[in-house]
């Protein structure tokens, strides 16, 4: 990728103004994953810091929870969490989809009938009771979460890579390179992989927002782990306490949503930078 390549995906970025404060939204969550907790004095999410149920913008900036836990401090530590599980289990859906769909859409055949029944069993289970099931099946913890919604999320990336892999793979420059001896590794690694990266890097954006969401509901059911703050887990322990302390809910509840939102929108503007029927318009 040149430089001039580089300052056109930034231009035809920018011009999508929401993406563009998407994107601001996002690094700023990012920093905060990242150096809250170093920044903060408290020992850590569960430690208790005054009497519970104290409101926002007092001596606590967003108040205590029913425990007397500050709730700024769980917020922080949640948002890392969020965003290591969804990240994690996003990389791993990624490589199988991209994997298993490679090998269905080049090779064809037996391969990509045998896979494609196999995306398609996996796609008639709610995905997330299946979630849940691998949850309870190998117990509560962040390894299993992100093994859970990494088994749900492969489905429909293996589904994009194989379609973008059979049109490649019919192409010219592909069929010159497998007459020229090249062996399938290289044409798919330097030819045809390179030339479906923009679709695997948006649905890849697209799918952490989904991890985020699915761990914030397991979190929410208690089918994490107990001892790791994150989001979902505030909003389903405050939740018998809403009439009486409406924003232990609310925070991170509307942390949630603006994450998730942030990374659609900047899915949407990634979409309109890297998608080739879009650049002229």
């Amino acid at each position: 990728m040149t430089k001039a390549d580089v300052l056109g995906f930034c231009q035809r970025y920018a011009r999508n103004r929401a993406a563009l404060v998407a994107l601001g939204v996002l690094v700023a969550i990012v920093a905060v994953a990242i150096a809250g907790p170093h920044l903060l004095r408290q020992g850590g999410p569960f430690e208790l810091a005054g009497p519970p149920f104290q409101p926002p913008f007092g001596r606590f900036a967003l108040g205590t929870d029913m425990l007397g836990r500050d709730e700024l401090v769980g917020l922080v530590y949640g948002a890392r969490t969020s965003l290591v599980i969804g990240l994690a289990a996003t990389l791993f859906a990624t490589l199988l989809g991209v994997l298993l769909g490679g090998i269905a859409g080049y090779y064809g055949g037996g391969a990509d009938e045998a896979l494609m029944r196999l995306t398609e069993i996996f796609q008639t289970i709610p995905s997330f009771l299946f979630a849940i099931l691998v949850v309870a099946i190998l117990s509560p913890s962040i390894e299993s979460v992100i093994i859970a919604i990494a088994v749900v999320s492969w489905p429909p990336m293996a589904r994009l890579v194989r379609g973008e892999f059979r049109s490649l793979a019919d192409r010219e420059f592909v069929q010159a390179c497998v007459s020229m001896g090249m062996s399938d590794l290289r044409v798919i690694a330097l030819h045809i992989l390179p030339n479906c990266l923009s679709s695997i890097i948006v649905t890849g954006s697209l799918l952490v927002a989904t991890a985020i969401l699915t761990e914030s509901a397991l979190s929410f059911l208690g089918l994490s782990d107990p001892n790791v703050m994150s989001w979902g887990f505030m909003v389903g322990a405050a939740r018998d306490f809403l009439q009486r302390a409406w924003w232990l809910c609310a925070i991170p509840g509307v942390a949630i949503l603006v994450t998730v939102l942030a990374i659609n929108l900047v899915g949407d503007g990634l979409n309109d930078a890297l998608n080739p029927r879009l650049r002229h318009l």
